[in-house]
């Protein structure tokens, strides 16, 4: 005779009899029984407290989360943009070179971060980072294809922003919700419902709206240099969001597959992509670190750039536990909001014409409509 227990909540207990042998031992089984579910009922004031605590705590979480998240990004992509448009005497800093910092920074993060779950211990840490990365050759190797992309990825980012003004790379940007789906639905078999398929339509159209050209008067060759850059960073976004989406899909794919800490994929990651990063820096622009050095150009807003690049990842990490998708969606919304008002009163780089606007709307739209979650609805899987 045995028996099964399974407690759902607070003063929810249930006893499950798979089998018994005498009608005494059911009797003691139900006293056994009875007797939890009176020490449960003794105490639900002090679970309830507690459990209205962590409540509460959660909930501050996911709006401070979101806080963090909607100043990242934001920062992110203004002072991002502000550095490759700065005008300065001297060289300006090298992409590449920036991009292969922020990777040696998350390492660093990530590290710590498992030194802190290893109850600060170094000889936990050593021994954690020695058997999850030296020990197993093969699922640390799994990490360069995503790497590799990721890396690609950043430094497209740069070349967009180069080439476009902040609130139009913000809102373009947002493409990659769409071949995040579509990857997802082709690579893990993710089932979307109708009104997710309708948000990938609204949010093509918004999209495209945005990226309608416009009659800007002015020097005819201006105009063509002017759309010729454009093109450039329209293209680059482009090739970002495909590659986000894939690496993100394919990031998703290895963490569900194996029980490992998300610090430690980083710090799998941040390697691979560090060493990528280095090699492109010395494939492409070989010269001119070899004449002026890799941190060249590098000043107080190189260094923020490198630093909230590399802790954004870190950042959407914790956002991913505390919030959902609703409000990850309101994030982006604000953030295309605050870099729209940033760039035209303090960049001066963005001029908001009925098309741009319209388009955000159904940007923004699209966005939440993704992220919302219904009780039932029609799925469809491709």
């Amino acid at each position: 005779m045995w028996m099964k227990k399974s407690e759902s909540g607070v003063g929810d207990t249930s006893i499950t009899l798979e089998s018994g042998n005498t009608e005494e031992e059911g009797e003691e089984c139900r006293s056994s029984a009875l007797q939890d579910s009176t020490l449960v009922k003794l105490i639900p004031s002090r679970d309830s407290s507690t459990m209205v605590s962590s409540t509460a705590q959660t909930s501050r979480l996911k709006y401070v989360s979101l806080g963090v998240l909607v100043l990242q990004t934001t920062s992110l992509v203004l002072t991002m943009r502000y550095s490759r448009t700065l005008k300065e005497a001297g060289p300006r800093y090298l992409a590449s070179s920036a991009v292969m910092s922020a990777e040696v920074l998350k390492v660093c993060a990530c590290v710590v971060l498992v030194f802190i779950e290893n109850n600060w211990s170094f000889r936990g840490m050593k021994q954690v980072l020695r058997e999850e990365i030296v020990g197993k050759p093969v699922e640390t190797l799994k990490l360069a294809i995503p790497a590799g992309i990721y890396t690609l990825q950043n430094n497209l980012l740069y070349v967009a922003l180069s080439h476009l003004d902040a609130a139009t790379y913000q809102v373009t940007y947002q493409l990659k919700i769409l071949t995040t789906a579509l990857f997802s639905v082709f690579m893990l078999g993710k089932r979307l419902n109708f009104h997710q398929w309708f948000s990938l339509l609204l949010l093509m159209a918004g999209i495209t709206l945005v990226q309608w050209p416009t009659s800007n008067q002015g020097d005819s060759e201006q105009k063509v240099l002017s759309a010729a850059s454009q093109f450039v960073g329209l293209i680059a976004v482009l090739v970002a969001c495909v590659s986000s989406g894939f690496a993100g899909v394919y990031f998703e794919k290895i963490l569900k597959e194996t029980k490992q800490s998300v610090w430690i994929r980083n710090i799998q990651l941040g390697v691979f992509s560090f060493v990528f990063a280095f090699v492109g820096m010395l494939v492409y622009d070989h010269q001119r670190v070899k004449e002026l050095g890799m941190f060249q150009g590098y000043n107080t807003i190189t260094c923020i750039v490198v630093v909230l690049q590399a802790l954004g990842g870190l950042i959407v990490a914790v956002v991913i536990k505390y919030a959902d998708n609703i409000l990850k969606g309101f994030a982006a919304s604000l953030s295309i909001i605050m870099s729209a008002l940033i760039s035209y009163f303090l960049l001066k780089d963005f001029t908001p014409t009925g098309l741009f606007f319209f388009g955000t709307v159904l940007v923004i739209v699209a966005t939440f409509l993704y992220g919302y979650k219904r009780s039932s609805g029609f799925a469809v899987k491709v």
